[in-house]
C-alpha cells in the first residue's frame, strides 16, 4: 500500500515578513553606512553614536509613516473599487456577466460552462462582486488595520536593525576600532538576514545571503570613502 496523502505547505504571513524585511534591511544598512562614513570625518565615538541614534529615530518614523501611507492607500483603493464594482453589478449586470465569462474563457472552459458559472455567480451579489474584485481587478481584500500594523512592523524592525551596527561604537574607544567590530557584526547579521529571507521566499539561501552582504558592504564602503574624500 502506498500512502498517496499529500499535505500542501505554503508560507503565510507574507505581508508581515515583507514589512520586517523592509525595516531590517534598511535598519542594518543605513545606520551602518552612516557610521562608517563618519569614521573618516570625526575622531569621537560619541558623535557617531549620537548621529546614529538620531538617524535611527528619524529613519524609523519616516519608514513607518511610509508603510502606513502605503497600507492606507491600498485600503482606500480597494474600498473605492468595491463601491464601483457594486454599482456596475447593479446597473450593468450583463456586461459584468460577460467579464465573468471572459475570465473562465481564458482558462479554456467551454461556453456552456462559462454561461452556467456566470449565471450562478449572479445569484449572490456579494460573491459576484468579490469574484470580480479578485479575478478581474486582481485586488485582495486588505487585512483589517493593515496600515497600522505595517507602520509598527517596519519601524520596530528598523530600530532593531539599526542598533546592531551602532552597538560596536558604544563598547569601543575609537571610531576605527568601532568600525572594525561594527563591520564584523553587521556582515554576520546581514548574512543571517539574507539567508532567512531567501529561505522563507523560496530562493537559494546562500545566494541571498551573499547578495545582502554585498549591498550592505557597498553602501558602507561608498559612505566611508566619500566622507574621507570630502574631509
Amino acid at each position: 500500500m502506498h500512502d498517496h496523502s499529500h499535505e500542501e505547505i505554503h508560507f503565510s504571513g507574507s505581508e508581515i515578513v515583507r514589512d520586517a524585511v523592509i525595516g531590517l534591511s534598511d535598519g542594518l544598512t543605513v545606520p551602518f553606512a552612516l557610521a562608517a562614513g563618519l569614521v573618516n570625518a570625526v575622531h569621537n565615538n560619541d558623535i557617531i553614536i549620537t548621529a546614529g541614534f538620531a538617524e535611527i529615530v528619524a529613519g524609523s518614523i519616516a519608514m513607518g509613516l511610509g508603510g502606513y501611507l502605503a497600507g492606507k492607500t491600498e485600503s482606500d483603493h480597494y474600498k473605492a473599487e468595491l463601491v464601483r464594482e457594486y454599482y456596475e453589478v447593479d446597473h450593468f449586470p450583463e456586461k459584468e456577466k460577460e467579464e465573468v465569462r471572459e475570465v473562465f474563457a481564458s482558462y479554456g472552459l467551454s461556453k456552456h460552462l462559462q454561461e452556467e458559472i456566470a449565471n450562478e455567480l449572479a445569484c449572490d451579489k456579494d460573491k459576484w462582486v468579490n469574484f470580480m474584485m479578485r479575478f478581474e481587478l486582481g485586488l485582495e481584500r486588505p487585512v483589517k488595520n493593515r496600515a497600522g500594523q505595517s507602520a509598527a512592523t517596519i519601524a520596530i524592525a528598523y530600530i532593531l536593525g539599526g542598533i546592531i551596527p551602532l552597538a560596536a561604537y558604544i563598547f569601543t574607544e575609537t571610531p576605527q576600532s568601532g568600525l572594525i567590530y561594527s563591520s564584523g557584526i553587521t556582515v554576520i547579521c546581514l548574512g543571517i538576514f539574507g539567508w532567512f529571507k531567501s529561505k522563507f521566499t523560496g530562493q537559494p539561501p546562500l545566494q541571498g545571503a551573499l547578495r545582502v552582504i554585498f549591498i550592505g558592504g557597498l553602501a558602507a564602503a561608498s559612505a566611508y570613502f566619500i566622507a574621507g574624500f570630502l574631509s
